[in-house]
């Protein structure tokens, strides 16, 4: 299944269209800034000696979304939402949107800089709102 690649303003479109934004930056960089309303679900712990996998990240996303739930995966530069997005497609996911310029920017096959949602002068929400915790995704149910 191909995964469809968006820049932040396509994104913030179908977010309006009722997307769903799964957010897998580590929980204090989510505590730190994100797209309004997104649910956060990393893909990595941020801990002591850097970055590590988070082993539920498959099995959380299984039971709080459908198969078929219309998603758009980001993360800080489009790496970690390129990976998780793979990840969601073997697993039968077939509605995925990958936000590929992250919440930072990341860069093109050329070297230029591709903003980010935070550089785009786009929404912003700070903290952990409830519900949208990675401690409330994991009670979440599919719609």
């Amino acid at each position: 299944m191909a995964i469809r690649s968006v820049s932040p303003e396509e994104a913030a479109a179908l977010l309006a269209d009722g997307y769903v934004y799964v957010d897998v930056r580590s929980e204090p960089e989510f505590e730190a800034g994100h797209v309004p309303g997104a649910l956060n679900v990393p893909l990595l712990h941020q801990g002591p000696g850097g970055m590590t996998a988070n082993p539920e990240f498959l099995s959380v996303m299984q039971q709080a979304f459908g198969k078929g739930e219309k998603l758009v995966v980001g993360c800080k530069a489009g790496g970690r939402s390129k990976k998780a997005a793979d990840q969601l497609a073997q697993a039968g996911f077939t509605e995925l949107t990958d936000m590929s310029a992250g919440w930072d920017g990341a860069r093109d096959a050329f070297g230029r800089v591709v903003p980010g949602w935070s550089k785009q002068g786009l929404p912003i929400e700070p903290g952990n709102p409830p519900g949208q915790t990675y401690a409330d995704v994991k009670q979440r149910k599919p719609l």
